[in-house]
Formats: structure tokens, C-alpha cells, sequence
């Protein structure tokens, strides 16, 4: 980041590669909108650029941006006031991701996706959040509370408690 900042355009292509799929996926997660993802995944990159000018490392990259996307997300949330229902293509689209097992492992493993998914779905907000930015984006519980503006013990009792409510449904 810093990199680009002083001038040099391709530090700005290698920061895009690195975390352009981690944070569309988390985008896509919390959204269940491919389009409303798209549209928010532009407005974070385009607010990235228009900070470049300022920025500071007082976090890590990845903590800067994941902050970005969380405080995105919380104003589409504030201004929507409800969260829409998981796309109706959405088991298709996770279908469709290329993959050179085998179709019986492929099928194995999506069912066991679409388990965790749904088990995931009946997580309050909260804690699904804080548990997608451990599991998925593999943060630490730090940058975790510095994108959610919450504290570390806060954090470690959410994720807590949605992996209690996780083992008690896929239990079922």
C-alpha cells in the first residue's frame, strides 16, 4: 500500500490480486446478493483509492480493508433494515465452482457446505460476522475487533458462542 501510495501503479495490481477473492467472498457472504456484492465490492476498492493519498499503516492491510467492507456493510444494513433472503441460484453457484475431484467428493463436501451454511445462517449477526473473519479470512481475534470496532474478549465470546451454536446444530 504504501508502495502504491508513493506513485507506483503496480503495487496497486498486487494488492488487488491478493485480496480481491477473500473479500468478495466475505462480501458475497454477508450479502447473499451477487449483484448488491458487486456493486459494494467497487464502492470498498473505490474507497481504498480515494484514501490512498492519506493512508497510514497503523493496521495491517487486510485489517484497513476488511474495516472498510465491515463499515459498508453495517450502513447497507442500516439503510435496508433487514437482510434479504439467501439467493435462490445459490446452491447452483457453489455447484458450478471448478474443482478436479471427483463427483462423489464434490457432492460429499457440498452437502456438508450447505449444512454449515445453513447451520451458519441461524447465527445472530454478530457473531456470524466475527466467526466468517476467523474461518474464512483467517484474521486474528485483533484485527477482528479493530474491523468490528468491538473488543478482543468480545470477540473470543462471540466466536465462542457460534461455535457452540454451530456443533449444536450439525449435531442434529
Amino acid at each position: 500500500m504504501l508502495a502504491w501510495a508513493g506513485g507506483e501503479l503496480r503495487a496497486f495490481e498486487t494488492l488487488y490480486a491478493r485480496h480481491r477473492s477473500r473479500l468478495y467472498s466475505f462480501l458475497l457472504r454477508q450479502l447473499r446478493d451477487a449483484a448488491l456484492a458487486d456493486e459494494m465490492f467497487q464502492d470498498v476498492w473505490q474507497r481504498v483509492i480515494a484514501a490512498r493519498a492519506g493512508w497510514q499503516p497503523d493496521a495491517a492491510f487486510t485489517t484497513w480493508l476488511f474495516r472498510i467492507a465491515h463499515n459498508r456493510l453495517n450502513d447497507h444494513w442500516r439503510a435496508a433494515r433487514h437482510r434479504p433472503p439467501a439467493p435462490g441460484d445459490a446452491d447452483e453457484r457453489v455447484a458450478r465452482m471448478s474443482d478436479t475431484r471427483t463427483p462423489e467428493t464434490q457432492l460429499s463436501e457440498f452437502e456438508q457446505r450447505r449444512r454449515l451454511q445453513l447451520a451458519m445462517e441461524q447465527l445472530p449477526d454478530e457473531q456470524r460476522e466475527v466467526l466468517q473473519l476467523r474461518l474464512e479470512q483467517e484474521l486474528s481475534l485483533e484485527e477482528i475487533a479493530q474491523i468490528t470496532g468491538v473488543g478482543r474478549e468480545t470477540v473470543k465470546s462471540r466466536l465462542r458462542y457460534a461455535m457452540d451454536k454451530l456443533r449444536a446444530g450439525l449435531s442434529e
